[in-house]
């Protein structure tokens, strides 16, 4: 991890409660693809963040299971999720477009999902919905063919 940045230290915190410490954190540099002239043939800005998502005591166990299936693609053999960001001229910037996505994706995890609440519908929802089945059959039936009357 390049020490020259203030970033690189830097405890990356979650919320009030949730603090990853800067040890779970490393990060590398890389030349950026795409436009952008002599710069990008010469200047490492791409970032590529890692989180030692396995080895983090920061999180619960069910928050590291959610942030596993968020991360989805993002998480490589060793369990660590990878951020990647190229999209700034600068070093700097990517590492902290890198962090802001991390702390994201983090702050999604920690949300536990809502519990659906089993309910059954209403004695008028039956009805309407019986009513609606009658009318639709009754309407089917009608197309049918028409036989002749004779006079």
């Amino acid at each position: 991890m390049p020490a020259d940045s203030p970033a690189s230290s830097k405890n990356l915190v979650i919320n009030d409660r949730v603090t990853i410490p800067a040890g779970d954190l490393s990060w590398t540099a890389s030349r950026a693809s795409g436009p952008g002239g002599q710069n990008v043939n010469k200047v490492s800005t791409k970032v590529t963040l890692r989180f030692d998502l396995r080895g983090t005591e920061a999180l619960t166990r069910a928050q590291k299971l959610r942030l596993r299936k968020l991360a989805g693609k993002r998480i490589d053999a060793q369990g660590a999720l990878m951020i990647n960001a190229q999209a700034e001229r600068s070093q700097r910037q990517n590492l902290q477009r890198a962090r802001d996505r991390l702390s994201r994706l983090i702050g999604k995890a920690l949300m536990p999902p809502k519990r659906r609440v089993a309910t059954k519908p209403s004695r008028t929802a039956k009805r309407k919905r019986l009513e609606n089945k009658r009318r639709r059959g009754d309407q089917k039936k009608a197309r049918g063919r028409v036989s002749q009357v004779d006079d």
